[in-house]
């Protein structure tokens, strides 16, 4: 089966075909570093590393380039009323950002390239766009003439009819639907940062940033671009415009989009009380495998709804996961016939792969997940599991969690004390002092170590 997206340029389910045979190029918006990302951030955040990490068990090779955008309207009001340096301010919060991706198990992209250290790439390409006849100066301002560009629309659907000839916008971020010339570089304005140009001091526009550093690590075409919904226009619409303007060719062959967060069903906002970062979930108590889980298993291009129930349900299926990957190692194999359970394993595992396949459904990846649990614990309650089913299912389990990231390694060692402890209770249940062996195991519940007295012995668990 052929892996198939759905396209934004062209509203459909598209054959996925890279441009080049085994190497697949993506462009991922990233962070405006003026604060901590918020859970809505890392829902796209987690699609993106979603789609690296599958295609990377499809047997690509992926390069992946996200921006960081450490210069715009936020950052330099922030700063300036921090009063702190542009580079103080951005470098606080981009390292957070980093701190948080790996929280939440995102693998790293390949470039992470900031807007202040690419200055140079995109005045180049503004003056591209300039040979052409795209722009025009205004107050010291360069901006990009829309009227120029015949093909603006097609990714957003906007309507042409509210181009009004001459109107411009110097804002990075701007109404919907209200289709202006956008600024490419912005003339020097008192108190902010600036760089010395061609056009004059001033710094960039928002929309040149991508396009610039985009181009600059992944050529003038590539694979894929993916970003938020609330994207598509006018910032990728802008992309689009200024880059094939600039270059004749064709930009970006595939463009995903991840759909909102919202949360207990009302967009995010502060002064609703509903608004959380990574860090204010972590500090509440939640597990960044549980918030990876919640994150990445509505589908990308479907609203998600996050929810304490939602969360405590991620929290739930976390824990039967991880306590059926602790019951597989822990198992010990019989001597029975390998081939009903691989017959199995190899279907389920069929099916998973399809359904990744088919735009990334990962509702029905884990289902199939979860159908592979009920299946191995049929065959280890029948105790007809073999070492070679076993060792089968442990590595199937190891690739399939290279696309989730949502298991984690059992504990190999405890400390002494908490050895010493389990020892006492052992001795106790010996003995039948079960009163005293229920006091040790709820005194080893406080020091966050849960006992399970199993057929094969005892089992212990490390709790948040």
């Amino acid at each position: 089966m052929s892996i198939k997206f759905h396209n934004t340029l062209t509203r459909k389910l598209d054959e996925f075909v890279p441009l080049e045979e085994k190497t697949v190029k993506i462009y991922s918006c990233g962070p405006t570093v003026y604060d901590y990302a918020h859970i809505g951030n890392f829902r796209s955040y987690v699609f993106t590393d979603l789609l690296r990490r599958f295609l990377k068990y499809k047997g690509f090779k992926v390069i992946q380039v996200m921006n960081i955008t450490d210069v715009d309207d936020k950052t330099i009001k922030r700063s300036q009323e921090q009063k702190v340096s542009l580079k103080e301010y951005t470098d606080r919060f981009t390292n957070a950002f980093f701190e948080d991706l790996k929280t939440l198990g995102i693998e790293r992209a390949d470039y992470y390239p900031r807007a202040t250290e690419h200055i140079n790439e995109m005045i180049d390409l503004i003056k591209r766009l300039d040979s052409a006849g795209y722009t025009y100066l205004s107050d010291g301002s360069v901006y990009f003439k829309i009227s120029q560009f015949k093909e603006y629309g097609r990714l957003s659907r906007v309507d042409l009819a509210n181009i009004k000839q001459g109107v411009r916008v110097d804002l990075d971020e701007y109404t919907k639907d209200d289709v202006k010339d956008f600024v490419l570089w912005k003339g020097k304005k008192e108190g902010e940062p600036f760089w010395d140009t061609p056009y004059g001091p001033g710094r960039p526009g928002w929309h040149i940033e991508c396009s610039a550093m985009s181009m600059k690590y992944l050529g003038e075409t590539f694979d894929i671009h993916t970003g938020g919904e609330d994207l598509i226009f006018p910032h990728h619409e802008n992309e689009i415009a200024q880059s094939v303007a600039a270059t004749g060719k064709p930009f970006v062959k595939y463009w995903l989009h991840c759909s909102h967060l919202i949360v207990e069903g009302e967009k995010m906002s502060k002064s609703k009380g509903n608004f959380f970062t990574l860090r204010d979930l972590i500090n509440r108590g939640a597990s960044s495998k549980a918030i990876r889980y919640l994150l990445l298993s509505t589908h990308y291009r479907k609203q998600l709804n996050f929810t304490k129930e939602s969360l405590n349900a991620a929290h739930a299926a976390i824990d039967k996961l991880q306590n059926f990957y602790q019951v597989l190692l822990d198992h010990k194999p019989s001597n029975n016939s390998d081939e009903p359970f691989q017959k199995a394993l190899t279907e389920l595992l069929g099916f998973f792969d399809a359904n990744l396949e088919d735009d990334l459904n990962i509702s029905g990846c884990l289902g199939y997940l979860f159908d592979l649990m009920s299946e191995t614990n049929r065959f280890m309650d029948s105790d007809i599991l073999t070492q070679n089913n076993k060792n089968s299912l442990i590595q199937a389990l190891h690739r399939i969690d290279s696309i989730l990231n949502i298991l984690k390694e059992p504990e190999k060692e405890l400390p002494e004390e908490i050895k010493v402890l389990i020892g006492q209770r052992e001795k106790a249940r010996k003995d039948k002092d079960f009163k005293l062996a229920d006091e040790i195991r709820q005194k080893l519940k406080e020091k966050s170590v849960l006992i399970e007295d199993t057929k094969e012995g005892i089992r212990w668990k490390i709790l948040k």
